[in-house]
């Protein structure tokens, strides 16, 4: 799990780089294949709609990912998918961005997941959470409602 609220609380749009994580592997290793990458940025400690959606004059602000690194996370570290605290697993400005969606198009199209409006990822530690997220069946559909557990090492 990256832990970013302090950049977050300095910049609502922060994007996690690729330098963010070799920097995050440096001290707790190589993220394996097969891992959920879980963004923490204090977002979810905000309860009231409008503060949530964080929407200004020229969209919404949230952070999320870098294009770049949403394509090491599925190519280089072959993960199993994202999780965000936000309301969904692209930035709040990624509509904008040239693709416009970037973790959206890469994660998915590389057969990835993405879970958004997580909450209580203060509790869990940078690595050894078990994740455990089961939706609802799909029938011509492309998301569903879920809920995401964690067990933590004792």
């Amino acid at each position: 799990m990256f832990d970013v609220t302090e950049q977050v609380a300095q910049d609502p749009d922060f994007l996690l780089a690729p330098a963010h994580v070799t920097d995050w592997e440096q001290v707790h290793g190589k993220i394996p294949p097969g891992s959920w990458v879980l963004l923490h940025t204090g977002w979810s400690a905000r309860t009231a709609a409008e503060s949530f959606l964080n929407v200004a004059e020229d969209g919404p602000h949230s952070p999320g990912f870098h294009a770049d690194t949403s394509t090491l996370l599925a190519t280089e570290r072959d993960i199993l998918g994202v999780g965000v605290e936000t309301v969904g697993t692209d930035a709040g400005q990624a509509g904008g961005f040239d693709p416009p969606f970037p973790n959206h198009a890469t994660m998915h199209g590389a057969g990835k997941f993405g879970l958004a409006s997580l909450c209580n990822l203060d509790q869990l530690p940078a690595t050894g959470a078990v994740i455990i997220a089961a939706p609802l069946k799909l029938v011509d559909g492309s998301g569903s409602p879920l809920r995401v557990l964690a067990i933590t090492p004792a």
